[in-house]
């Protein structure tokens, strides 16, 4: 009995097979197997089931039932073959092809056979000539490295290579599989620099995207290892050793989102503990004398990138609870250099700033008030801590901790500010003969004046005292100190013109003063970047505003400075620059209620007349001119924390601001401007992101693609463009990105392809329905360049959907430009399809009198689109075509055909033309002699 169902069995699991259910078709074999014992039985059984696998890509079930079939018939052609299929998708590509050598063997005539054995031959023989390529090539290189009578050539191209290969998957598995780590290692105990960068930078690409192998080098070459390498002074050393951490944490943290094909995912212990004693080693390199100034950089840096949590949402903050902890002290440390004095660590000009964007981070990503608490205990310990009348160095350190705490969370800073002691010793620092005293103290009282509301206290008492430090002192770096934080105070009414802190013209000639600065090489780097601090607070004012973008060499002094490695301007310059363009947010004013305010005695603001257009597009043609934006574009490149997303935000605004005039978006473009903003399109603050994309959708609507974005940045456009079309933007972000998006559709299939993928297609199609005049034309201007792309014209052919009626009656509307497009695109979708020739007739019962209306039309282009339709039409079906020839279309055909020749209208001529010969091809009229 158990053996008649077993035969059942198989028989239901041979029809489920045919009707392609091979989950049932899997059970039943499996069941039957269960019941038999018979051989010849349980080989076909195992056969079938086999071939379930393939079809459900379960290739190794499908390789062991195909095996144990083989083991009860080694001659079962079809077990074999179908084992071959599955040993070729599992990659074992040498015993797929002894089996389907065998099959070939008993069957000599069997095509299929002999197709798969050339087919797997070659790839057999490809396989190994990588394998052989790429192990022979790591040797020979390795050989030339470690050789010390190679030459320079060949050691420059050699460590090139090696480079090269580590970055790709299966060249840095063959460098790991062949000794390599051990190697590098050697490569890296030669102490030679060019060899040494040539180790890190292999070991970069093999540790990406890759957690096993990026535990085995972390490991091997040693956490204290790599930091002591990335503490060195070589800039370029430290950069690639920093990269290389990044990497590494990536891989451990699953930060890599690349895609590895035909990789296998390892297994691999947990990564937090290699994790946080990467983070331990980098709050060490904080503290430690031996590391360099750009190995604190990178440091900071890594912190800053890799502890505050990226998204909110994500509860865990257990890293930034970890550094508080273990690190904030460390980091004070960093914030209360001082570099004039003989403690201060190895610094750069960037140190300071990167410590208190990362205090600022860390306080951010705090969750609650205990942990709050928690950090401003800590900073209060420290700094009262160095508070000390018999030591004046503590004393400057304690203040200047402060200062960089105020440059970070402002809040934090100012309840510092509020602890005993603190204010009283800014004062007697700002009275004491040493100048290092007094610039900290004044440094101090210039970050403790941010915000107005909360600057009443230096307003009151610090105006007078920075006034007498100016007067009375001979130093050039103290006289721009103080000089900054009287601007400062001076534009604290902000943009409104009638609320002033001084006297009329005093804004004016603290200005004149900080571009003399500005422009005076002679003086230190460092001071004249107080010169650009100073102007970002008083540019706010119109005059100076003006002023400014007068005064060609102070502009392009500024714009030198920005390009420097000097990167603590760049938000003073973001500012000075939004200011000028005017690209801030302006409330809007309401009549009414300015009247009440007036009517109540309350203050309001005032516009001031060079804040006007004219005055405001005259001032970004002088910043056009004076090379703003080289300047921008390589401020946008710098790879630094001190990048901030407030700082991308307001670069982005300059950006919208510049792109304003069409006319001016190809000095834009030439100068690099397209290429900037793409990153600023796609990191920041969503503020930032939508206007940064505003401006890439005002160059992709008037340039070329191909030079503004030129090679494969042009796809990196295409996201942007697609989040700025939705409903809660305004109706210029959504018409310019549709006009961007029309240029781009229109270059090759590839970007059409890459805006399908980006789910554009349901927004451009919402616009076509749009009320809106302008909106409707661009997005169907947009579809009629999408239309081409195969995948879209899918859409149309699907039934249950109105999308066909819609370009349709788009036809028949009375806007020539909206007409143009909608025919265009119904006259590209019926040359694609015959179905949709069909389909058109049946989704309106206008079809035909838009159809005629198309070939009458007064614009040569519509009227050329139609005709293109009516050929398309009676191409496509003998009866729809007769049905169009016993309607009025004839009549026009015959009138339009009948035309004498001209060169403007050729087209349409012809094409009315090729529409009667089609009809006598059917024989529905006949020729006339």
């Amino acid at each position: 009995m158990a053996e008649i169902e077993a035969v059942q069995l198989k028989e239901e699991g041979n029809r489920h097979f045919q009707l392609q259910d091979y989950k049932a078709a899997t059970k039943s074999y499996s069941q039957a197997l269960k019941l038999t014992k018979d051989k010849a039985l349980l080989a076909t059984l195992y056969r079938n089931r086999a071939a379930c696998g393939l079809k459900t890509e379960s290739y190794a079930q499908a390789a062991s039932d195909a095996s144990r079939a083989i083991d009860i018939n080694s001659s079962d052609i079809k077990a074999l073959y179908r084992r071959c299929q599955a040993l070729e998708h599992l990659g074992k590509l040498d015993q797929a092809f002894k089996d389907v050598q065998r099959c070939a063997t008993l069957e000599p005539r069997n095509q299929n056979f002999q197709e798969t054995l050339r087919r797997l031959n070659t790839s057999i023989q490809e396989k190994l000539r990588v394998q052989f390529s790429t192990d022979s090539r790591v040797q020979n290189m390795f050989e030339i490295l470690l050789d010390e009578k190679s030459e320079a050539d060949r050691l420059e191209k050699a460590a090139n290579n090696l480079i090269v290969l580590g970055r790709e998957e299966a060249g840095a598995e063959r460098i790991f599989q062949n000794n390599g780590v051990a190697l590098l290692l050697q490569l890296m105990d030669t102490k030679r620099p060019e060899l040494v960068l040539a180790a890190v930078r292999t070991l970069s690409g093999m540790c990406s995207g890759h957690r096993a192998r990026a535990t085995v080098l972390l490991h091997a070459v040693r956490i204290d290892r790599i930091c002591s390498l990335m503490a060195v002074e070589n800039e370029e050393m430290s950069l690639a050793v920093c990269n290389l951490l990044q990497a590494i944490i990536d891989s451990l943290s699953g930060e890599d989102k690349r895609e590895h094909p035909g990789k296998e995912e390892a297994l691999v212990l947990d990564t937090k503990k290699d994790l946080k004693q990467i983070t331990s080693h980098l709050l060490d390199m904080l503290v430690s004398k031996k590391v360099s100034g750009q190995g604190r950089d990178q440091a900071l840096n890594l912190l800053n990138k890799n502890v505050p949590r990226k998204d909110l949402s994500v509860h865990d903050n257990s890293r930034t609870i970890y550094v508080v902890d273990n690190g904030l002290r460390k980091i004070l440390k960093v914030v209360g250099q001082v570099p004039d004095l003989p403690s201060c660590l190895p610094l750069t000009d960037n140190t300071r700033m990167l410590a208190s964007i990362l205090i600022n981070k860390l306080y951010d990503d705090l969750r609650c008030d205990p942990e709050r608490d928690h950090f401003r205990k800590i900073c209060e310990e420290y700094i009262t801590g160095k508070f000390d009348p018999q030591n004046m160095d503590k004393n400057v350190i304690a203040i200047q901790t402060v200062s960089g705490v105020l440059q970070g969370p402002f809040d934090l800073g100012n309840q510092l500010l509020g602890l005993k002691g603190v204010m009283e010793m800014m004062v007697a620092l700002c009275g004491s003969d040493r100048e290092v005293d007094q610039l900290v103290a004044v440094e101090a009282l210039i970050h403790a004046s941010t915000k107005l509301s909360r600057a009443t206290f230096i307003i009151t008492n610090g105006v007078s005292l920075l006034k007498q430090i100016y007067k009375t002192t001979k130093n050039e770096k103290i006289k721009i100190r103080t000089l900054v934080g009287l601007c400062k105070l001076g534009s604290a009414g902000g943009t409104d013109y009638g609320l002033r802190q001084f006297a009329e013209g005093s804004t004016e000639k603290l200005a004149k003063q900080c571009r003399k600065w500005l422009c005076n090489v002679s003086i230190d780097t460092r001071t004249r970047r107080w010169a650009v601090e100073g102007m970002a607070y008083l540019t706010l004012d119109a005059d100076v505003k003006d002023d400014f973008v007068q005064d060609i060499p102070a502009l392009q002094a500024m714009f030198e400075m920005a390009k420097t490695s000097d990167k603590t301007i760049l938000y003073s310059v973001a500012t000075i620059l939004v200011n000028c363009t005017n690209s801030y947010d302006v409330k809007e004013v309401i009549p009414e209620l300015v009247q009440l305010a007036k009517f109540s005695k309350q203050h309001v603001p005032e516009e001031h007349p060079k804040d006007k257009k004219d005055f405001v597009d005259m001032r970004v043609k002088r910043l056009l001119k004076a090379g703003v934006i080289s300047a921008l574009a390589c401020m946008v490149k710098a790879d630094s924390a001190i990048l901030t997303d407030q700082t991308k935000e307001l670069l982005a605004r300059v950006f919208l601001a510049l792109c304003d005039n069409p006319k001016d978006r190809g000095t834009i473009v030439a100068q690099g401007g397209g290429k900037a903003l793409i990153p600023l399109a796609l990191e920041g603050t969503d503020v930032g992101k939508v206007k940064a994309a505003h401006a890439l959708a005002k160059i992709a609507a008037v340039s070329n693609p191909d030079i503004a974005f030129p090679g494969e940045r042009v796809y990196e456009v295409v996201r942007p463009l697609v989040r700025l079309l939705d409903t809660q933007r305004d109706g210029l972000q959504n018409y310019e990105a549709l006009l961007g998006l029309t240029n781009l559709s229109g270059r090759s299939d590839k970007l059409r392809q890459k805006i399908f993928k980006e789910r554009a297609l349901p927004d451009i199609e919402n616009y076509m329905f749009e009320n809106h005049d302008q909106l409707r034309q661009a997005a169907t201007e947009c579809m009629c360049n999408m239309v081409l792309n195969k995948e879209v014209q899918e859409r149309f052919l699907a039934d249950g959907n109105d999308r066909l009626k819609l370009v349709v009656l788009l036809c028949g509307e009375d806007d020539d430009k909206l007409q143009n497009a909608a025919a265009g695109a119904l006259a590209m979708l019926t040359a694609a399809h015959k179905k949709l020739c069909l389909k058109m007739t049946q989704v309106t019962a206008q079809w035909l009198e838009i159809l005629q209306r198309l070939c009458l039309h007064d614009q040569l282009s519509v009227q050329h689109r139609g005709l293109v339709i009516a050929y398309n039409l009676l191409q496509a079906d003998a009866e729809l075509a007769k049905k169009l020839v016993e309607s009025e279309l004839l009549e026009i055909l015959t009138v339009v055909g009948k035309q004498e020749p001209d060169e403007k209208r050729a087209a349409v001529i012809q094409t009315a033309r090729e529409c009667l010969i089609k009809c006598m091809d059917y024989g529905f009229i006949k020729p006339v002699s």
